[in-house]
């Protein structure tokens, strides 16, 4: 099967996403091979191989397993030759690559460890596998937990050979050796036979475990670790070698490799071939088993020490005994064998490098191979792969934690320098797989193979990260400016060309001491620079500078580079605020960039302009050489200005008399206060320094004082300070301040400039303070408690007082406040206890706070000072008072008069009186209401419950406090407490009880629509201590109302704002209690433009989500329903009184039932009999309901679903017609309608005759049918009503039971073996005890030989072509084979269609119509089979419920009318054969049948007829009681009586024969309920019959004879029975009558008012029988495989023999399918699930099927005068079944095809899954028989075919033979 890449590309860091992987989540990786030729990767996991490319995309994947199997048996063919077997899933257990033969080796741990070759190109080709296995064919462990290895080896003579290690298993083949050599090569593949093994005495006292294998200079080597005898516990690893072209294992030596450190057992392992060294990891072991810890070290062997110590320890063994220097044995023979050291000649280890068999094996050298850890880890070290580099040695280790870590080793030491995560914590597999040229890693976990490079260059963009990586693999390419491995380098060899990323003296190139450091921006001149680390160029070639993208040539001067710098003009602006330009100065050869540094050009104009304050500081403290030009007022960075002025030179030229800051002639500070009023006159001096040097000529000062808005100029002198050298006071000009202020104070900048506005320096800001009086002091105790400094008073009469500056007051300064004023204060109410913060609000309340008294009610009240504001508010603390009393506030400040409130302050005492509710859950949220009086008392008011915080909800009143409740950790009860400030109230006698949670266990139903309202019923517990119950849902937008938004909006980022706070809403709906279990819910409303996200229910503060209960609730699209009028819709619905309505619509049942949906018509109420996602059927009242609306004069018809209301439209009685037409009239007319439709069919007839007017009367006879069933539509409806009804209680019943279904063997009975009255596969192998094996063996033989397509084909088509051979024993024959080889349904598929093809090639040259169209020959059986069992699974899963339920109903219909206990015919039926057509009266009853259900007895309704015979009713009481039970499991009615009980003695046994029953005229009657009389709701009970002496079989349907002691004794002569009807002949009792009750009723012809009976039962099925035919004909549902695959087939034939006629091709795959699979299960359901079926019920069945039949031909459909009845009723229905038909066959013919391999990994699947289920050998001893009667004719013909001979088919058979017929000579 091709698959698709797995590729993903992501930015991700050393994560393996961002490489290929391929990853297959639910399957588990066991190893990982690759084909160094092609590059495929391989990998073997449980059940599966894959075969991947280099970039692992998939290219095949095939199956492996599960198998049917145990490690406890031989592989077996018989089941039951291993009772242990299970399904067994197939772990890989070993994967090698023969690149010499293009084969890959796999063996799986089943069967024993058997193993196959596969084709390298494509490993679905599976080149051999081993069948029927010797036992030296196990090659793999046969445990998934036991580890085996292999490689491939060529001998010099090109035969290849496997050499394998494995480990110790506890089962069956422990006794394979650890070390065996197999053969590759045909005969005996795999076969160990004549190959060296490893002898060991007892392999279970060593139990070596293999870790690794590999080959290197003429040798392999296994890898293992092994105690050194059951008595030497301590675990060891060895490396153990042998000679390839050794077949013998005479030369195998062992080794121990010892690193040091406690790391004993090796873990995984790698032979780096350059430098021959052995990497391997070891793990320290735990206990005393071989028990690997997670602390891991790696260590490495030189292979050169590890083939010294093998050929001394083969040498000392060879010719020293094995003793070594000292005598000490240095080498010995391992493992128990019968074997020495010897004292062979010196150079025997010379001579025999291999061994041979005189010298010594298997040899152990005593002396280990020591080596030290180059690391160790905690990590679980899984995987190792190595690399050499250059020389340099890079090893790849993998962790259980599913990383790779990179190692550089050198000087005996490891250190990791990356890592990558393959898959997070998935252990990497010890395959790590290295591809040298690819430069490639594959690493494998689990589940996933990802492909890493071994180094990743390319992502360090720069040197400094491409150094600092330390990646030996990589460097940095000076001139190619890039990080590469060495070799991508051009002229790497050369100095500083490739920097190494791992030398530790590796420095990126850079520039150093560049001279200037920095430039001006107004000039342009030469720079040098040192760069470090610079590769020499050659001849011609050459440097650049490159600033920006100005680019110069450099030149180099020795050590130093130097190049020109921009002009001016080519430099870019300086950035805003800035006073300088950086630029990177770039080295760069051809465009790469070597090295880089920051350049600087100032500009010392900028820096001036910066410098606002102190232009002439700033310029000279700059970290520029920029110098002050004193009289041009001018910083520029030369050294010289005009006019031979004054210079101040920078700071950075200290060594000048005038240089820096400190020498700028500049302003310092102010002269006397900063503090200026407005609108008076005053003077401002300030003090200088330096200003002497501000020379040249007669200059004008000005002061400028910068005030808001605008600036004040002022003429300014300069005057000297006596005795100071550099001191001076600059007087500004006296000036009066004049502009508004809207705040008390403004401080503002003073400056003085020079000249034409040159300003002079100021150290720092300069500011004075510029002020208002007036501003903000609105009241005297403002303006007094202003400070000083302001010099403000409050100043006029008290009308106009108002605060001015001191100079300002004209009148008397007002020097004490008036009296306080008070405005307001709140709260207006306090508690008694104190406490409460009051707040007053007026006007001159004091100028500080402790001036400042307050009493409330007369009760002091306590200022709290840092809440006080001036004048205007004072916060107080009350106290307690006495009682509860009202009195005024009063503020008195400085103990003068008080200023009094106007309002009253209230002390008041609250009570707390009630709590509800009294409890809620622990989680909170409990909204709680406190019921009392005066409860609004103070504003400070906060609730607990107990210690926890409850949030006060909504506003206070007088009477109540709500809140809710926080949560509680604990169930507790606690007290109430209300807090009024610091005062606590307690609720007393009253406790809040924390309860449990309220937990919800489920919600019903789980779906409704979008409109809402659908009642949920909601059990769990606690839950009536929620108050308010929500059920709720969170809703977004759907996309595509979020795009409609996006492309109206304009401003798309505010728009985008907006939509996010408006997709997501919340809807909710109350529920309401019903207990503390059960509460109900509406469902919420949610538009239709919005989609679900969650739906949930919110108890408080518990929010349980609906799908956390199991199914998720989901909601439905709105339901439509069409007017009742659909014509007409605005014209009112004509009802007829007693009819049902059939509302049409869409989607009606998808969230609701039946039960939910209210329909009325005015005020009365239409009974809801049926809901399908299409109908509504009601039952409306019988008389005409008035109208809800009183201006309306017909009544509305509205349909309610939860929330939803669809008015469809008016509904008028038809009673006019009633009361018009008296009920006699009306019989009148139905008597004559009757009596005219023979007399209008005889005219039809008549026009029938004539040919030319056959169009016209097929069209008019459809037009009858219409008609007729349009006059029984009410009927059926009405009818279809209740059948529904019946039919989801059915379901409901189903729910419980489940459908009874045969299982398989019995269904594959019924179809392989119908009319057989004993299966063969239910039959014992009838065979004597000392003959049983060899016939066995024979037979064993025989499954073999029918293995050989060859032979199978001859036998068949032999037995085929025998004249003498029956079509029965054919039919057999075919059973038998499909039996004998279900386990191989692949072959039995091939066989099938190579001897369909032989079929089709002889039917195609006479008439190739009549292919298949009977069974009559061997191949067309076998083509049933095939259909049967391929098409189980989809009938089982597919069409069994729509064929069960139109079972059910058509047994359901028929048994509500009479049926003739004699004639078999029945009042309801489709069969015009079974149609009872005598009116008979009869009466529906309802009997109570008690029933022993357990201990108790049940009283069970059960509907009959009064006319029902005893039998009869005995079925209906057993169908009803035992409706969930399979049929083969229910008692019998004949082995039950039936007693009518009546009072407490009244005990009646009733029967359909007693000495009751009425005889006249020697016809005698059946007995009825009728006839006994019993009354309808009686009493009646099934006993154990005591005599059962009648002919009849549980199958018979019809007169069940019932036998009691009543009967009398003797012969019954010539009596004849009857029961409804008298028949013309007396029928055979016990016989099938189908055919003669047929033929004599088609003589007679059907009255119109019988076939009215017809076609009500027709259209009371149609729906089941519609759902049947959608099903079976793929309506909506993927074709099954098979189907596609057979089609396919029969296209490809009918191409091959160039059929190009339509109808042909339609025709094979109706006769192959339709009418060989379908028709068979669609008439008999018996064959697929275990019930009884009627006569009547099969005569309907099979009407059913011939429309079936019908529907596929191509054939135009006609009815008319000499048409079945049966053809008329579905004469309608045939041309839109022909088109579904049409449309599967095409549907199936566009279809993808189907490939072999998928067909054939479904049959496997098939075999597998019922391979238990069949005893193959007695079919194969039937079949024998069969071949042994014609065996003359097969033999012929196995002898006449030439490869016949070669295989000696014949002898072969000839073999079987004498095996079996031993068996038959003994009999």
């Amino acid at each position: 099967m091709l698959g698709l890449p797995i590729f993903l590309c992501t930015s991700l860091f050393l994560s393996v996403s961002s490489f290929p992987y391929f990853l297959r989540p639910n399957v588990t990786f066991n190893h990982m091979a690759r084909d160094p030729g092609s590059g495929f990767i391989y990998i073997g996991a449980v059940n599966r191989i894959y075969q991947l490319s280099s970039d692992l995309h998939l290219v095949v994947e095939d199956s492996t397993g599960p198998e049917f199997d145990s490690p406890e048996c031989l592989p077996f063919k018989d089941p039951k030759d291993c009772l242990q077997a299970t399904v067994t899933p197939n772990s890989n257990k070993l994967l090698t690559v023969n690149i010499h033969r293009g084969e890959l080796l796999t063996c799986g741990h089943v069967f024993q460890g058997i193993c196959e070759k596969r084709d390298l190109r494509n490993v679905s080709n599976i080149i051999y596998k081993t069948i029927d296995p010797g036992d030296n064919q196990f090659v793999a462990a046969n445990d998934p937990q036991v580890t085996t290895v292999g490689i491939v080896e060529r001998t010099s003579e090109d035969r290849d050979y496997l050499f394998v290690g494995r480990g110790l298993t506890a089962r069956l083949s422990s006794g394979i050796p650890p070390i065996t050599i197999r053969q590759l090569e045909k005969p005996s593949v795999f076969s160990n036979e004549g190959l060296g093994k490893l002898v060991v005495g007892d392999f279970s006292d060593y139990n070596n475990t293999f870790v690794g294998i590999f080959s290197n200079e003429g040798h392999v080597y296994f890898l293992f670790y092994r105690r050194g005898s059951k008595s030497q516990m301590d675990y060891k690893t060895y490396l153990g070698s042998v000679c390839s072209q050794d077949l013998h294992l005479y030369s195998y030596v062992e080794v121990p490799l010892l690193c040091h450190g406690g790391y004993n057992l090796a873990q995984a392992a790698h032979l780096e071939i350059v430098n021959r060294e052995l990497f391997v990891i070891f793990a320290a072991n735990q206990g005393s088993g071989p028990n690997p810890s997670n602390q891991r070290a790696l260590c490495s062997y030189k292979m050169k020490d590890i083939e010294e110590r093998i050929e001394r320890a083969r040498s000392l063994c060879y010719t020293k005994s094995g003793k070594g220097e000292n005598d000490q044995e240095e080498s010995g023979i391992e493992y128990g064998v019968n074997s020495k050291c010897a004292t062979l000649p010196e150079d025997s280890s010379q001579n025999f490098p291999c061994g041979g068999e005189h010298t010594p094996s298997p040899i152990a050298s005593r002396v280990s191979v020591d080596a030290h850890p180059l690391l160790t880890d905690s990590s679980g070290l899984t995987a190792v792969a190595a690399w050499v580099e250059d020389k340099n040695t890079i090893v790849f280790l993998g962790n259980a934690a599913g990383n790779i870590q990179k190692v550089f080793v050198s000087s005996g030491k490891g250190l990791v320098y990356d890592t990558a995560t393959a898959v997070s914590g998935s252990p990497v597999s010890p395959d790590l797989i290295l591809d040298g040229g690819g430069r490639q890693l594959y690493v494998m976990t689990e589940s996933q193979v990802s492909r890493l490079p071994m180094a990743e260059c390319s992502r360090f963009s720069t040197c400094d990260s491409c150094l600092q990586a330390r990646d030996p693999f990589c460097g940095w390419c000076v001139l190619q400016g890039e990080c590469t491995e060495k070799k991508g380098c051009v002229d790497y060899k050369e100095d500083n060309r490739w920097l190494w990323s791992f030398g530790n003296q590796a420095l990126c190139p850079s520039i150093h001491d560049i001279m200037p450091a920095n430039l001006s921006r107004q000039e342009q001149t030469e720079i040098s620079m040192t760069v470090l680390q610079m590769p020499a160029l050659a001849d011609g070639e050459s440097w650049q500078c490159l600033f920006k993208e100005w680019s110069t040539a450099a030149h180099v001067y020795g050590t130093r580079i130097s190049c020109i710098s921009p002009p001016p003009e080519l430099l870019p602006p300086n950035s805003n605020g800035k006073d300088h330009v950086t630029l990177q100065l770039a080295l760069v050869y051809h465009n790469i960039t070597v090295a880089t540094t920051d350049f600087t050009f100032y500009d010392c104009n900028a820096v001036m302009a910066l410098a606002v304050y102190a232009p002439c500081g700033g310029c000279v403290s700059s970290p520029w050489r920029c110098n002050w030009c004193v009289s041009d007022h001018r910083c520029t960075h030369t050294l010289q200005c005009s006019q031979d002025q004054t210079v101040i030179y920078s700071q950075h030229d200290s060594h000048q008399q005038l240089s820096g800051p400190d020498a700028c002639p500049r302003l310092e500070s102010i002269v006397d206060s900063p503090f200026i009023p407005v609108g008076i006159e005053r003077e401002l001096d300030l003090i200088g320094r330096n200003l002497h040097l501000l020379k040249g000529g007669e200059l004008e000062y000005r002061c400028v004082i910068e005030t808001e808005g605008n600036a004040i100029v002022l003429r300014a002198q300069i005057e000297q300070v006596t005795g100071e050298d550099s001191i001076y006071q600059v007087h500004c000009q006296t000036h009066k301040y004049e502009y508004p202020l809207r705040e008390l104070e403004q401080r503002v900048t003073v400056y003085a400039t020079k000249g034409d506005g040159q300003r002079v320096d100021n150290k720092g800001d300069i500011q004075v303070t510029v002020y208002n009086c007036s501003v903000g002091q609105s009241d005297c105790s403002r303006c007094h408690a202003l400070h000083p400094q302001y010099k403000c008073l409050w100043c006029g009469d008290e009308r106009t007082a108002a605060c001015v500056y001191r100079s300002q007051c004209e009148q008397n300064a007002i020097d004490v406040c008036p009296t306080p004023l008070i405005s307001s204060f709140y709260p207006l109410t306090g508690i008694i206890h104190g406490g409460t913060t009051l707040t007053i609000e007026g006007v001159n309340m004091g100028q500080k706070a402790e001036d400042v008294s307050v009493s409330v009610a007369e009760y002091p009240c306590v200022v709290k000072p840092d809440l006080y504001i001036v004048s205007n508010r004072i916060v107080c603390t009350l106290s307690a008072s006495d009682t509860e009393v009202s009195g005024l506030v009063k503020v008195t400040v400085d103990g003068r008069e008080p200023g009094v409130s106007s309002q009253y302050f209230t002390y008041q005492d609250p009570a707390l009186l009630s709590l509800s509710p009294s409890r809620g859950p622990m989680a909170g949220g409990t909204l709680i209401t406190i019921f009392g009086s005066k409860l609004l008392t103070g504003d400070q008011i906060t609730v607990a419950v107990g210690d926890l915080p409850c949030k006060i909800f909504r506003n206070v009143t007088e009477e109540q406090i709500q809140c809710i409740t926080d949560v509680s950790p604990d169930l507790q009860e606690l007290p109430v407490h209300v807090f009024y400030g610091t005062t606590k109230k307690i609720l007393k006698e009253v406790m809040f009880n924390y309860t449990e949670n309220p937990t919800i266990l489920s919600a019903v139903p789980t779906s409704g629509f979008y409109g809402g309202g659908r009642i949920i019923k909601v059990n769990g517990s606690q839950l009536d201590v929620v108050q308010t119950p929500f059920m709720s849902v969170l809703a977004r937008l759907s996309s595509e109302e979020l795009q409609e938004e996006s492309k109206e909006s304009r401003r798309k980022r505010k728009r985008r704002r907006e939509v996010s706070s408006v997709t997501t809403q919340e809807f909710s709906e109350p529920c309401h209690h019903n207990s503390s279990s059960v509460i109900e819910c509406l469902s919420p409303s949610v538009p239709e433009n919005y989609v679900p996200v969650d739906v949930f229910f919110v108890l408080d503060n518990v929010r349980i989500p609906f799908g956390s209960l199991g199914e998720s609730f989901s909601y439905q699209k709105n339901p439509s329903l069409k007017p009742l009028n659909k014509e007409s819709p605005n014209k009112p619905y004509s009802l007829k009184p007693g009819n049902v309505l059939d509302i049409e619509g869409e989607g009606l049942d998808s969230g609701i039932s039946k039960q939910e949906v209210l329909a009325m018509i005015g005020d009365g109420v239409c009974t809801v009999k049926t809901l399908t996602h299409n109908h509504l059927y009601c039952e409306p009242p019988l008389v005409a309901p008035r109208p809800l609306d009183a201006s309306s004069s017909l009544p509305e018809f509205v349909v309610q679903m939860g929330k939803l209301s669809f008015n469809l439209g008016q509904v008028k009685y038809d009673v006019e017609g009633q009361s018009s037409f008296p009920k006699e009239a009306k019989i009148g007319l139905a008597v004559g309608g009757a009596l005219l439709i023979p007399v209008v069919l005889i005219i039809i007839f008549m026009y029938r005759r004539q040919s030319k007017l056959a169009m016209r009367d097929y069209k008019k006879v459809l037009v009858q049918l219409e008609n007729l069933e349009t006059s029984v539509g009410d009927q059926c409806r009405k009818e279809f009503t209740d059948l529904m009804t019946e039919m989801m209680d059915l379901t409901s019943d189903l729910e419980g039971s489940g459908i009874p279904y045969l299982d398989y063997t019995t269904y594959v009975e019924r179809i392989f073996f119908p009319g057989h009255t004993s299966s063969p596969l239910r039959k014992s192998l009838d065979v004597p005890e000392s003959k049983r094996s060899t016939v066995e063996q024979g037979l064993t033989q025989l499954s073999n030989l029918l293995n050989n397509k060859l032979f199978l084909t001859k036998l068949v088509e032999t037995l085929d072509s025998q004249p003498t051979l029956s079509q029965r024993d054919r039919c057999h024959t075919a059973s038998l084979l499909t039996v004998a080889l279900h386990g191989k349904l692949e072959y039995l598929t091939d066989v099938m269609k190579t001897l369909l093809a032989n079929l089709i090639q002889q039917c195609v040259a006479k008439n190739p119509k009549l292919l298949l169209r009977r069974t009559e020959t061997i191949v067309e059986k076998l083509l049933t089979n095939w259909m049967a069992i391929c098409l189980h699974s989809f009938l089982r899963e597919a069409a069994a419920e729509p064929l069960y339920m139109l079972f059910c109903a058509i047994k359901y219909q028929v048994d509500k009318g009479p049926v003739d206990a004699v004639t078999g015919k029945a009042k309801r039926t489709l069969n015009d054969g079974r149609l009872l057509r005598e009116d008979i009266e009869y009466k529906q009853m309802t009997l109570t049948v008690m029933v022993k259900s357990g201990g108790e007895i049940q009283r069970v309704p059960v509907k009959v007829l009064d006319t029902d015979t005893i039998t009869q009713v005995k079925g209906k009481i057993l169908n009803h009681v035992y409706k969930g039970t399979p049929f083969s499991q229910r008692p019998q009615a004949h082995t039950l009586d039936l007693e009518w009980r009546s009072g407490n003695a009244g005990h009646l046994t009733l029967s359909d024969e007693d000495l009751t029953s009425l005889t006249q005229d020697q016809w005698k009657r059946l007995n009825t309920l009728h006839h006994y009389k019993v009354p309808d709701g009686a009493t009646v009970a099934l006993i154990p019959r005591l005599h059962n002496n009648q002919c009849e079989t549980p199958n018979n349907s019809f007169f069940g004879g019932e036998k009691t002691p009543m009967l009398e004794d003797g012969e019954e002569g010539e009596i004849k029975k009857w029961h409804l009807v008298k028949s013309l002949e007396e029928p055979e009792v016990c016989k099938n009558r189908r055919s003669s009750l047929r033929e004599r009723e088609r003589a007679k012809a059907i009255p119109e008012i019988y076939l009215t009976r017809l076609l009500s039962m027709k259209g009371t099925l149609q729906k089941f029988v519609d759902d049947t035919f959608q099903v079976m004909l793929g309506v909506n549902r993927p074709v099954p495989i098979s189907i596609k695959y057979f089609f396919d087939f029969l296209d490809e034939m009918a191409e091959k023999h160039e059929i190009q006629d339509e109808e042909t091709i339609h025709i094979w795959k109706t006769h192959s399918l339709m009418q060989r699979f379908w028709v068979l299960v669609l008439k008999h359901p018996q064959m697929v699930f275990d019930v009884e079926v009627s006569e009547n019920v099969d005569s309907i069945l099979s009407v059913i099927a011939q429309t079936f039949i019908d529907s596929c031909t191509i054939s135009e459909h006609k009815v008319g005068r000499d048409s079945p009845v049966n053809k008329l009723l579905y004469a309608r229905e045939i041309p839109r079944y022909k088109q579904l038909v049409e449309k599967y066959y095409s549907d199936i013919k566009q279809a993808t095809p189907a490939s072999y391999q998928e067909m054939n990994s479904a049959l496997t699947e098939l075999s597998g899954i019922h391979s238990t289920q069949f005893s193959p050998l007695l079919a194969l001893h039937e079949l024998y028989n069969y071949i042994i009667k014609y065996y003359d004719q097969i033999s012929a013909a196995l002898e006449a075919d030439p490869n016949g001979q070669k295989m000696q088919l014949a002898s072969r058979l000839q073999q079987i033979s004498s095996l079996v017929e031993l068996k038959v000579t003994d009999l």
